[in-house]
């Protein structure tokens, strides 16, 4: 039986594949940079870090290695991961490729959560903390709109119960900016707002692994259901789908791990608009092969989007920059190309 017969054995040659080519990224990031490592130091301070030993390691070296791009290198795979699987169930739920995780408004709610704690002097784990609440109560609202709405179809009452939310809570933010401090608030609200993993440390990693493993749990779980919600609410339930109890779960997870990565890393646009669709033509629409094929791909595009934003420039490029610069032209491309690789 070859592979194209038998999901479960592509799936693990997809893994496996991915998961060396991710391996590969992560060290040439970690090597990368003003104060360049060649891969050896970094594989003694690794060995050392994790035996607790320190032989023939240079504590500069050590510093910059385990304290500084290890931290950062980790972030990037679990956001662009956490953003490219949300991505492309958001896009499978709504039957829709032009979907990506905002479209729920949880980026806004987690960047207007970020942007008042900002504007009100809190410290960073408390900034981290009103982002990532700020994320679930507009998809919270978002969702409560779409209940008390009757007779609609309820993808159509998400999607604009979303772009409503998200106007509003963007009017907040623009508020925000404008009370707050030209000279000391307002840029670090501004940067944030655009995307950042130059702060994240150890902690901060931390801090969002268990939001990030909570919610991919309905998404791998729930993998091989996936494929019949794309049919549509009415063929999923003659198969006998709880396309309610669906959708709340996959929402739910897809939510918990972009408001966890917002949280952190600040608004980190395209990635998971561009990726699923990458994904989807790299192994076609079967959500079996598109889920591991989406995180792999995400996390590995974040690596080399992180690594170019502090390497080709003297001072430290954005990411939602860079990520809007390669995605917009991208997609472009797939509109005028009309590569679908949707069904």
């Amino acid at each position: 039986m070859n592979s194209a017969q038998d999901p479960d054995r592509g799936n693990r040659k997809l893994v496996v594949f991915g998961i060396l080519g991710v391996t590969v990224l992560a060290m040439a990031s970690m090597a990368i940079g003003k104060y360049s490592v060649p891969p050896s130091a970094i594989l003694r301070v690794l060995f050392a870090g994790l035996t607790g030993g320190q032989p023939d390691v240079d504590p500069i070296q050590q510093t910059v290695i385990w304290n500084v791009r290890l931290p950062r290198v980790i972030a990037g795979l679990l956001i662009g991961a956490a953003l490219a699987a949300a991505g492309a169930t958001y896009q499978g739920l709504f039957r829709n490729p032009l979907v990506s995780p905002d479209i729920l408004g949880v980026s806004a709610g987690a960047s207007l959560g970020a942007v008042l704690a900002i504007f009100l002097k809190m410290p960073v784990p408390v900034i981290q903390l009103m982002s990532f609440f700020g994320g679930l109560l507009a998809v919270a609202a978002v969702y409560g709109v779409g209940a008390a709405v009757r007779g609609r179809d309820p993808v159509l009452t998400l999607v604009l119960a979303g772009v409503a939310i998200g106007a509003i809570v963007g009017a907040g933010i623009s508020l925000v900016k404008i009370l707050a401090d030209p000279y000391d608030q307002l840029p670090a609200i501004t940067y944030w707002l655009l995307g950042s993993l130059t702060a994240v440390t150890r902690a901060d990693v931390g801090s969002i692994l268990p939001a990030m493993v909570i919610g991919l749990l309905p998404l791998v779980a729930l993998r091989w259901r996936m494929n019949v919600m794309t049919l549509g609410d009415e063929e999923a339930q003659t198969l006998g789908v709880d396309t309610r109890l669906m959708r709340l779960a996959l929402i739910f997870g897809a939510t918990l791990i972009t408001a966890a990565s917002v949280s952190i890393a600040g608004i980190v646009g395209w990635v998971g608009l561009v990726i699923p669709h990458v994904a989807r033509l790299l192994v076609g629409p079967d959500f079996r092969r598109l889920l591991p094929a989406a995180l792999l791909l995400g996390g590995g595009y974040m690596l080399v989007v992180d690594t170019l934003a502090r390497s080709v420039a003297l001072a430290e490029i954005p990411l939602g920059i860079l990520t809007a610069v390669v995605g917009a032209p991208f997609f472009l491309w797939l509109l005028a190309s009309g590569k679908r690789g949707w069904s």
